[in-house]
């Protein structure tokens, strides 16, 4: 007998039919009703209509609150792939575009394109799936956004219609292949915006294309060499790698939203620290992820911390100030002997960071005998041929 789980009542196709049910004021209604419910338990329900689509719109609602707030506060229809898939309203607040015009490639779930509608006068965002087209209006409906108008077509498509122009182009390519693989280079998204740059640079002088944040900072340069590239990172998490190619560079920018920006030209060094001199330092820094992404931790730096990797940790003498990253004052520092460290610390509860160093963290706990908790701070790293453990306090 089949056993019965969240994942066997939850809908997670990809836009199907019964999607159109949620457009319907009964549906609308039992949602409503059921928010709040476990989605298995309404699910399960017989007195609710559609129940196991319901369920799904009670689930990622609830999933909502944080990364789309804007839409679970409107109750607006919410599908799975599309809400996986969709900016969060963060990181859609964040890209500073704005003028009469702006066209949106990739509307998706429209979160990008309803923060667009915030600073343009007129907003038009494609969607080559029908119904997600419909879902797209009718969320924007809800919302209370006037000003956008949902074309069902592809930027392909679209592009090939004669006298278009707006003041910015935005763009959120498909990262999945027709398998459900990721892509990572911009070639080989949907639409294929190093194939489709001609056509835009007529009907736009500026573009904006937010990519995976595996994509590679250099890269993104190479394939449009005047632009600023930035570095968009969320709580210690790399969310994404946007290119302005407006004019307005070449220039990186590292940003951690909630914490600040830093900025240096494609190429811009900053000078070797000298010897690693571990009874110098007071205090760890970890550069956040977006320096690390962009390659601008040792420029930020400098002057600030000793750090010998991009990829690394800083190492400061006083506890530096206006650093993008968290900073630690250091207990101890010391060679890594693994067998002297299992014998002190083995059966303790810790916390492992690591950076340039060559196991994962969990491995160092199982190696060390340590189980995790908040006993101690531990940070493991190498700085030339040696391996290096900082005691936190």
């Amino acid at each position: 007998m089949e056993r019965r789980t969240e994942k066997t009542y939850l809908c997670g196709r990809d836009y199907p039919e019964e999607y159109s049910l949620l457009l319907t004021d009964e549906v609308r209604r039992a949602v409503a009703a059921a928010r709040g419910r476990d989605p298995l338990e309404v699910a399960l329900d017989r007195t609710v209509p559609h129940a196991r689509l319901v369920a799904t719109q009670v689930k990622y609602l609830a999933r909502a609150a944080q990364k789309l707030p804007s839409y679970a506060a409107a109750q607006c229809i919410l599908p799975p792939l599309a809400f996986e898939q969709a900016s969060s309203e963060a990181c859609a607040a964040h890209k500073l575009l704005e003028g009469d015009t702006v066209l949106d490639l990739t509307c998706g779930l429209g979160a990008d394109a309803l923060f667009l509608s915030r600073r343009f006068r007129r907003v038009v965002t494609l969607e080559r799936n029908e119904m997600l087209a419909r879902v797209a209006a009718e969320n924007f409906s809800r919302m209370g956004v006037a000003n956008v108008d949902v074309v069902n077509a592809s930027a392909e498509e679209y592009l090939r219609r004669d006298g278009l122009r707006f003041d910015w182009i935005y763009a959120d390519p498909d990262r999945r292949s027709d398998k459900g693989r990721k892509l990572v280079r911009l070639e080989d998204c949907s639409p294929d915006i190093v194939a489709l740059k001609p056509r835009l640079k007529q009907v736009s002088g500026r573009l904006c294309v937010k990519n995976s944040p595996l994509f590679d900072v250099g890269e993104a340069l190479r394939l449009f060499p005047d632009s600023r590239v930035e570095v968009l990172s969320l709580g210690d998490e790399c969310k994404e790698v946007v290119v302005y190619d407006d004019g307005s560079g070449p220039l990186v920018t590292a940003t951690a939203l909630g914490r600040g920006s830093f900025s240096a030209a494609p190429g811009e060094t900053a000078p070797p620290p000298g010897r690693f001199d571990p009874e110098r330092y007071g205090y760890l820094v970890i550069p956040d992820v977006s320096l690390q992404k962009a390659r601008l931790a040792r420029i930020h730096l400098a002057g600030k911390a000793d750090i010998w990797s991009d990829n690394g940790y800083g190492f400061a003498v006083e506890e530096p100030e206006g650093v993008l990253g968290r900073t630690f004052a250091v207990e101890s520092i010391e060679p890594y002997d693994p067998k002297r460290l299992k014998r002190e610390l083995k059966g303790r509860e810790a916390e492992v960071l690591k950076r340039d160093f060559p196991l994962a963290a969990e491995e160092l706990m199982r190696r060390l005998g340590l189980h995790a908790g908040a006993g101690l701070r531990l940070a493991f790293t190498k700085i030339g041929n040696d391996f290096w453990v900082i005691r936190l306090k």
